[in-house]
């Protein structure tokens, strides 16, 4: 069973790329300081990995 995990956008998406804003976007997150709970799947390991300068993740208790 894939854990939860608990992600949190720690840096503004100002002056980033398109690709990096539409990720953000893709995983729920919107303003700074804005926190979604996911699934840890693959495909959201693989945008965590493209953002991890940008973002906080913590893994949680389901």
């Amino acid at each position: 069973m894939a854990k939860k995990l608990k992600i949190t956008l720690k840096r503004s998406l100002i002056g980033r790329p398109e690709v990096q804003r539409r990720t953000a976007k893709s995983l729920g997150l919107n303003k700074l300081n804005a926190s979604v709970i996911q699934n840890g799947t693959p495909d959201i390991w693989g945008k965590i990995k493209k953002l991890e300068h940008l973002l906080a993740v913590e893994e949680i208790e389901a």
